[in-house]
Protein backbone atom coordinates (compact mmCIF):
# COMPACT_ATOMS: atom_id res chain seq x y z
CA UNK A 1 0.00 0.00 0.00
CA UNK A 2 1.39 3.68 -0.86
CA UNK A 3 2.76 5.16 2.31
CA UNK A 4 0.50 8.70 1.74
CA UNK A 5 -2.53 6.16 1.47
CA UNK A 6 -1.89 4.51 4.58
CA UNK A 7 -1.67 7.58 6.61
CA UNK A 8 -4.48 9.32 5.45
CA UNK A 9 -6.41 5.81 6.63
CA UNK A 10 -5.02 5.87 9.76
CA UNK A 11 -5.61 10.01 10.41
CA UNK A 12 -8.88 9.41 8.75
CA UNK A 13 -10.50 6.39 10.32
CA UNK A 14 -9.07 7.59 13.72
CA UNK A 15 -11.07 10.80 13.30
CA UNK A 16 -14.12 8.84 11.79
CA UNK A 17 -14.18 6.85 15.11
CA UNK A 18 -13.73 9.89 17.37
CA UNK A 19 -16.74 11.83 15.49
CA UNK A 20 -18.75 8.58 16.41
CA UNK A 21 -17.55 8.37 20.21
CA UNK A 22 -17.93 12.32 20.59
CA UNK A 23 -21.48 12.14 18.74
CA UNK A 24 -22.42 8.96 21.32
CA UNK A 25 -20.93 11.24 24.44
CA UNK A 26 -22.54 14.02 23.22
CA UNK A 27 -26.14 12.22 23.25
CA UNK A 28 -25.66 10.58 26.36
CA UNK A 29 -24.74 14.04 27.97
CA UNK A 30 -28.00 15.88 26.36
CA UNK A 31 -30.41 13.23 27.34
CA UNK A 32 -28.57 11.83 30.39
CA UNK A 33 -29.01 8.02 29.15
CA UNK A 34 -26.93 5.26 27.34
CA UNK A 35 -27.71 3.70 24.36
CA UNK A 36 -28.00 0.34 25.93
CA UNK A 37 -29.15 0.31 29.37
CA UNK A 38 -30.25 -2.47 31.18
CA UNK A 39 -34.17 -3.69 31.38
CA UNK A 40 -36.49 -1.36 33.15
CA UNK A 41 -34.40 1.70 32.33
CA UNK A 42 -35.06 3.94 28.74
CA UNK A 43 -32.39 3.59 26.25
CA UNK A 44 -31.25 6.78 23.56
CA UNK A 45 -33.07 5.76 20.48
CA UNK A 46 -30.98 6.26 16.84
CA UNK A 47 -32.82 9.75 16.53
CA UNK A 48 -31.79 11.03 20.32
CA UNK A 49 -27.97 9.66 19.10
CA UNK A 50 -28.20 11.58 16.00
CA UNK A 51 -28.48 14.54 18.11
CA UNK A 52 -25.30 14.17 19.50
CA UNK A 53 -23.96 15.59 16.46
CA UNK A 54 -24.85 19.02 18.03
CA UNK A 55 -22.13 18.48 20.48
CA UNK A 56 -19.51 16.20 18.64
CA UNK A 57 -19.19 18.59 15.24
CA UNK A 58 -18.67 21.67 17.35
CA UNK A 59 -16.31 20.16 19.74
CA UNK A 60 -14.37 18.50 17.16
CA UNK A 61 -14.29 21.69 14.88
CA UNK A 62 -12.18 23.82 17.99
CA UNK A 63 -10.30 20.43 18.47
CA UNK A 64 -8.85 20.20 14.43
CA UNK A 65 -8.71 23.85 14.24
CA UNK A 66 -6.30 24.13 17.12
CA UNK A 67 -4.18 20.98 15.80
CA UNK A 68 -4.26 22.24 12.29
CA UNK A 69 -2.71 25.72 13.81
CA UNK A 70 0.00 23.63 14.81
CA UNK A 71 0.42 21.70 11.54
CA UNK A 72 0.22 24.30 9.41
CA UNK A 73 2.50 26.52 11.32
CA UNK A 74 5.09 23.62 11.57
CA UNK A 75 4.69 23.68 7.64
CA UNK A 76 5.30 27.35 7.56
CA UNK A 77 8.68 26.77 9.50
CA UNK A 78 9.78 24.10 7.63
CA UNK A 79 9.04 21.39 10.51
CA UNK A 80 8.03 18.11 9.49
CA UNK A 81 4.85 16.66 10.98
CA UNK A 82 2.53 14.79 10.87
CA UNK A 83 -1.26 15.52 10.74
CA UNK A 84 -3.35 14.69 13.60
CA UNK A 85 -3.87 12.08 15.33
CA UNK A 86 -7.50 11.89 16.74
CA UNK A 87 -7.86 9.75 20.05
CA UNK A 88 -10.99 8.13 20.53
CA UNK A 89 -12.32 7.29 23.90
CA UNK A 90 -15.72 6.42 25.00
CA UNK A 91 -16.99 4.33 28.57
CA UNK A 92 -20.67 4.53 27.28
CA UNK A 93 -20.75 0.60 27.43
CA UNK A 94 -19.85 0.81 31.25
CA UNK A 95 -22.87 3.43 31.54
CA UNK A 96 -20.25 6.05 32.43
CA UNK A 97 -20.34 9.39 30.90
CA UNK A 98 -17.23 10.45 28.69
CA UNK A 99 -16.54 13.16 26.58
CA UNK A 100 -16.10 10.54 23.43
CA UNK A 101 -12.00 11.64 23.17
CA UNK A 102 -8.91 11.81 24.87
CA UNK A 103 -8.46 14.92 22.34
CA UNK A 104 -5.92 14.93 19.07
CA UNK A 105 -1.99 15.87 18.87
CA UNK A 106 0.79 15.92 15.89
CA UNK A 107 3.94 14.81 16.22
CA UNK A 108 6.69 16.84 14.96
CA UNK A 109 9.17 14.93 13.70
CA UNK A 110 12.61 16.89 13.40
CA UNK A 111 14.76 18.78 15.74
CA UNK A 112 13.59 22.36 16.66
CA UNK A 113 16.48 24.43 17.27
CA UNK A 114 15.21 28.07 17.86
CA UNK A 115 12.98 29.48 20.17
CA UNK A 116 11.09 31.55 17.62
CA UNK A 117 9.96 28.27 15.78
CA UNK A 118 9.23 26.76 19.37
CA UNK A 119 7.15 29.88 20.01
CA UNK A 120 5.25 29.97 16.27
CA UNK A 121 4.23 26.55 16.46
CA UNK A 122 3.32 26.44 20.27
CA UNK A 123 0.90 29.38 20.23
CA UNK A 124 -0.71 29.36 16.91
CA UNK A 125 -2.79 26.28 18.05
CA UNK A 126 -3.94 27.56 21.07
CA UNK A 127 -5.37 30.67 19.88
CA UNK A 128 -6.99 29.38 16.78
CA UNK A 129 -8.68 27.33 19.07
CA UNK A 130 -9.67 29.64 20.98
CA UNK A 131 -11.36 31.86 18.65
CA UNK A 132 -13.57 29.08 17.20
CA UNK A 133 -14.44 28.55 20.77
CA UNK A 134 -15.38 31.97 21.45
CA UNK A 135 -17.76 31.57 18.34
CA UNK A 136 -18.87 28.99 19.87
CA UNK A 137 -19.95 29.91 22.93
CA UNK A 138 -21.32 33.11 21.62
CA UNK A 139 -23.24 30.77 19.51
CA UNK A 140 -24.63 28.56 21.97
CA UNK A 141 -25.69 31.50 24.80
CA UNK A 142 -27.40 33.69 21.84
CA UNK A 143 -28.96 30.68 20.61
CA UNK A 144 -30.58 28.99 23.97
CA UNK A 145 -33.19 27.09 23.43
CA UNK A 146 -37.16 28.22 25.62
CA UNK A 147 -36.61 27.23 29.54
CA UNK A 148 -39.33 24.30 29.08
CA UNK A 149 -36.01 22.36 26.89
CA UNK A 150 -35.37 20.87 29.80
CA UNK A 151 -38.71 19.21 30.66
CA UNK A 152 -38.24 16.64 27.45
CA UNK A 153 -34.62 15.78 29.15
CA UNK A 154 -35.92 15.59 32.48
CA UNK A 155 -40.27 15.13 32.23
CA UNK A 156 -40.10 14.93 36.29
CA UNK A 157 -39.77 18.02 36.56
CA UNK A 158 -42.50 19.51 35.29
CA UNK A 159 -43.98 19.57 38.70
CA UNK A 160 -41.93 21.83 39.53
CA UNK A 161 -42.70 24.62 37.05
CA UNK A 162 -40.26 26.98 35.42
CA UNK A 163 -38.87 27.46 39.35
CA UNK A 164 -37.63 23.39 39.11
CA UNK A 165 -34.32 24.87 40.43
CA UNK A 166 -35.46 25.81 43.61
CA UNK A 167 -36.69 22.51 44.04
CA UNK A 168 -34.72 19.57 41.53
CA UNK A 169 -31.94 19.09 43.57
CA UNK A 170 -33.42 18.98 47.74
CA UNK A 171 -33.04 15.30 47.46
CA UNK A 172 -30.80 14.10 44.73
CA UNK A 173 -28.24 11.38 45.66
CA UNK A 174 -24.92 12.67 45.88
CA UNK A 175 -22.71 13.04 42.85
CA UNK A 176 -26.20 12.54 40.36
CA UNK A 177 -26.18 16.21 38.91
CA UNK A 178 -22.95 18.13 37.80
CA UNK A 179 -22.16 21.89 37.04
CA UNK A 180 -19.67 23.84 34.70
CA UNK A 181 -17.23 25.63 36.63
CA UNK A 182 -17.27 29.08 35.94
CA UNK A 183 -14.23 31.03 34.30
CA UNK A 184 -14.14 34.36 33.28
CA UNK A 185 -15.52 34.24 29.66
CA UNK A 186 -18.24 31.68 30.60
CA UNK A 187 -19.40 34.09 33.44
CA UNK A 188 -19.04 37.28 30.91
CA UNK A 189 -21.42 35.64 28.20
CA UNK A 190 -24.01 34.25 31.33
CA UNK A 191 -24.41 37.11 32.66
CA UNK A 192 -23.94 39.94 29.65
CA UNK A 193 -24.88 37.90 26.30
CA UNK A 194 -27.70 35.00 27.52
CA UNK A 195 -31.02 36.28 27.44
CA UNK A 196 -31.87 35.50 31.68
CA UNK A 197 -35.32 34.03 30.67
CA UNK A 198 -33.98 31.11 29.14
CA UNK A 199 -30.44 30.53 31.25
CA UNK A 200 -30.46 27.27 32.34
CA UNK A 201 -30.04 26.44 35.55
CA UNK A 202 -25.96 25.39 36.41
CA UNK A 203 -26.60 21.90 36.86
CA UNK A 204 -28.71 21.46 33.47
CA UNK A 205 -26.00 22.93 31.26
CA UNK A 206 -24.65 20.03 30.75
CA UNK A 207 -27.78 18.86 28.43
CA UNK A 208 -26.99 21.94 26.29
CA UNK A 209 -24.68 20.63 23.64
CA UNK A 210 -22.90 24.38 22.15
CA UNK A 211 -22.70 24.95 25.91
CA UNK A 212 -20.94 22.24 26.38
CA UNK A 213 -18.68 21.85 23.97
CA UNK A 214 -17.43 25.37 23.75
CA UNK A 215 -16.67 25.10 27.94
CA UNK A 216 -15.08 21.81 27.33
CA UNK A 217 -12.97 23.98 24.36
CA UNK A 218 -12.11 26.24 26.53
CA UNK A 219 -11.11 23.97 29.47
CA UNK A 220 -9.18 22.25 27.12
CA UNK A 221 -7.55 25.59 26.04
CA UNK A 222 -6.83 26.39 29.17
CA UNK A 223 -4.39 23.32 30.13
CA UNK A 224 -2.84 23.59 26.76
CA UNK A 225 -1.84 27.05 27.62
CA UNK A 226 -0.45 25.70 31.10
CA UNK A 227 3.30 27.47 31.23
CA UNK A 228 4.72 24.21 32.32
CA UNK A 229 7.12 21.76 30.01
CA UNK A 230 6.09 21.05 26.90
CA UNK A 231 2.36 22.15 26.57
CA UNK A 232 1.86 24.58 24.79
CA UNK A 233 1.83 27.43 26.97
CA UNK A 234 5.19 25.76 27.97
CA UNK A 235 6.59 26.77 24.73
CA UNK A 236 5.30 29.99 24.36
CA UNK A 237 7.03 31.17 28.41
CA UNK A 238 10.20 29.28 26.94
CA UNK A 239 10.39 31.14 23.92
CA UNK A 240 9.56 34.92 25.80
CA UNK A 241 12.01 34.59 29.07
CA UNK A 242 14.62 32.23 27.61
CA UNK A 243 15.82 28.69 28.58
CA UNK A 244 17.40 29.64 31.95
CA UNK A 245 14.73 31.36 33.28
CA UNK A 246 12.16 28.79 32.49
CA UNK A 247 14.52 26.24 34.04
CA UNK A 248 13.53 28.09 37.61
CA UNK A 249 10.29 29.17 36.80
CA UNK A 250 8.10 26.09 35.23
CA UNK A 251 8.95 24.05 38.31
CA UNK A 252 7.60 26.86 40.79
CA UNK A 253 4.19 27.08 38.80
CA UNK A 254 4.19 23.09 38.71
CA UNK A 255 4.49 22.66 42.17
CA UNK A 256 1.97 25.47 42.97
CA UNK A 257 -0.12 23.92 40.48
CA UNK A 258 -0.09 20.59 42.39
CA UNK A 259 -0.38 22.49 46.08
CA UNK A 260 -3.82 23.91 44.46
CA UNK A 261 -5.07 20.73 43.30
CA UNK A 262 -4.39 19.33 46.86
CA UNK A 263 -5.32 21.97 48.83
CA UNK A 264 -8.22 20.66 50.99
CA UNK A 265 -7.96 16.76 50.22
CA UNK A 266 -6.56 16.08 53.95
CA UNK A 267 -7.18 19.11 56.64
CA UNK A 268 -6.81 18.67 60.48
CA UNK A 269 -10.36 17.97 60.81
CA UNK A 270 -10.01 15.15 58.74
CA UNK A 271 -7.95 13.42 61.82
CA UNK A 272 -9.69 15.58 64.76
CA UNK A 273 -13.08 14.13 64.10
CA UNK A 274 -12.21 10.64 62.82
CA UNK A 275 -13.21 7.63 64.63
CA UNK A 276 -10.29 5.14 65.72
CA UNK A 277 -10.49 2.95 62.86
CA UNK A 278 -11.34 5.82 60.44
CA UNK A 279 -8.31 7.60 61.87
CA UNK A 280 -5.68 4.64 60.56
CA UNK A 281 -7.58 4.59 57.31
CA UNK A 282 -7.48 7.88 56.93
CA UNK A 283 -3.42 8.35 58.18
CA UNK A 284 -2.47 5.35 55.75
CA UNK A 285 -4.55 7.36 52.79
CA UNK A 286 -2.10 9.91 53.62
CA UNK A 287 0.94 8.56 53.14
CA UNK A 288 -0.40 7.26 49.63
CA UNK A 289 -0.81 10.91 48.83
CA UNK A 290 2.59 11.71 50.07
CA UNK A 291 4.04 9.28 48.04
CA UNK A 292 1.91 10.36 45.11
CA UNK A 293 3.34 13.49 45.26
CA UNK A 294 6.94 12.02 45.67
CA UNK A 295 6.20 10.47 42.43
CA UNK A 296 5.04 13.37 40.70
CA UNK A 297 8.32 15.30 41.81
CA UNK A 298 10.57 12.58 41.02
CA UNK A 299 12.13 14.67 38.01
CA UNK A 300 12.05 18.03 39.43
CA UNK A 301 15.51 17.06 41.00
CA UNK A 302 18.15 14.47 40.86
CA UNK A 303 18.19 14.57 44.73
CA UNK A 304 15.84 12.03 45.80
CA UNK A 305 16.13 13.51 49.63
CA UNK A 306 15.14 16.86 48.62
CA UNK A 307 12.05 14.93 46.75
CA UNK A 308 10.55 13.76 50.04
CA UNK A 309 10.80 17.31 51.66
CA UNK A 310 9.19 18.70 48.69
CA UNK A 311 6.67 16.49 49.11
CA UNK A 312 6.04 16.54 52.71
CA UNK A 313 6.20 20.00 52.68
CA UNK A 314 3.53 20.99 50.60
CA UNK A 315 1.46 18.14 52.77
CA UNK A 316 2.37 20.69 55.76
CA UNK A 317 1.39 23.99 54.62
CA UNK A 318 -1.39 22.38 52.82
CA UNK A 319 -2.38 21.47 56.71
CA UNK A 320 -1.70 25.11 57.62
CA UNK A 321 -3.35 26.83 55.42
CA UNK A 322 -6.74 24.60 56.09
CA UNK A 323 -6.48 24.94 59.20
CA UNK A 324 -5.78 29.19 58.97
CA UNK A 325 -8.76 29.20 56.52
CA UNK A 326 -10.82 26.56 56.88
CA UNK A 327 -13.31 27.78 53.61
CA UNK A 328 -9.81 27.26 51.08
CA UNK A 329 -10.44 24.53 49.25
CA UNK A 330 -8.48 23.54 45.98
CA UNK A 331 -9.56 21.07 43.02
CA UNK A 332 -8.28 17.73 43.51
CA UNK A 333 -9.56 16.44 39.65
CA UNK A 334 -6.57 18.43 38.56
CA UNK A 335 -3.85 15.85 40.25
CA UNK A 336 -4.30 13.70 37.87
CA UNK A 337 -2.89 15.64 35.26
CA UNK A 338 -0.85 16.69 37.13
CA UNK A 339 0.76 13.64 37.50
CA UNK A 340 1.01 13.10 33.62
CA UNK A 341 2.57 16.45 33.72
CA UNK A 342 5.38 15.35 36.28
CA UNK A 343 6.00 11.94 35.07
CA UNK A 344 4.95 11.92 31.29
CA UNK A 345 4.50 15.89 29.45
CA UNK A 346 7.44 16.54 31.70
CA UNK A 347 8.10 20.07 33.93
CA UNK A 348 11.37 21.41 31.80
CA UNK A 349 11.53 22.30 28.32
CA UNK A 350 13.50 21.10 25.68
CA UNK A 351 16.80 22.92 25.01
CA UNK A 352 17.26 24.59 21.88
CA UNK A 353 20.17 25.51 20.04
CA UNK A 354 19.37 29.36 18.79
CA UNK A 355 18.37 31.47 21.85
CA UNK A 356 17.38 34.47 19.71
CA UNK A 357 14.69 36.99 21.65
CA UNK A 358 11.21 36.99 19.89
CA UNK A 359 10.48 40.52 18.49
CA UNK A 360 7.63 43.05 19.72
CA UNK A 361 4.87 41.46 17.56
CA UNK A 362 5.71 37.82 19.19
CA UNK A 363 5.91 39.30 22.59
CA UNK A 364 3.24 40.82 22.37
CA UNK A 365 1.14 37.66 21.28
CA UNK A 366 2.80 35.79 23.93
CA UNK A 367 1.83 37.33 26.54
CA UNK A 368 -1.98 37.67 24.88
CA UNK A 369 -1.93 34.02 25.15
CA UNK A 370 -0.63 33.95 28.88
CA UNK A 371 -4.22 36.37 29.31
CA UNK A 372 -5.80 33.88 27.06
CA UNK A 373 -5.25 31.15 29.89
CA UNK A 374 -6.53 33.31 32.59
CA UNK A 375 -9.87 34.21 31.46
CA UNK A 376 -10.44 30.17 29.95
CA UNK A 377 -9.27 28.66 33.22
CA UNK A 378 -11.50 27.51 35.81
CA UNK A 379 -10.69 27.00 39.34
CA UNK A 380 -13.09 24.27 40.05
CA UNK A 381 -13.87 23.37 36.35
CA UNK A 382 -16.42 20.54 37.09
CA UNK A 383 -18.47 20.34 40.42
CA UNK A 384 -20.84 17.59 41.59
CA UNK A 385 -23.75 18.21 43.83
Amino acid sequence: MNPNVKKVLIHGGLFLVTLLTTTLAGAEWIYGRFPDMPKGFPSLTLDEIRTGFQFSIPFLTVLTVHEFGHYFTAKANRVRVTLPFYLPFWLGMFYINSIGTFGAFIRIQDYINSRRKYFDIGIAGPLAGFVVAIVLIWYGFTHLPPIDYIFKIHPEYKKFGLRYGEYAYLNLPEGTAMKLGDNLIFWFFKTYVADPSRLPHPYEMVHYPYLLAGYLSLFFTSLNLLPIGQLDGGHVLYALIGSKRHRLIAPVLYVLFMFYAGLGLYTVDTFSTASDEAFYKELMNLGIYILFLYICFYRLTEDRGMTWVLALSMVLVQFGVTWLFPAVRGYSGFLAFGFLLGRFIGVYHPETELQEPLDTKRKVLGWLALIVFLISFSPAPFDFL
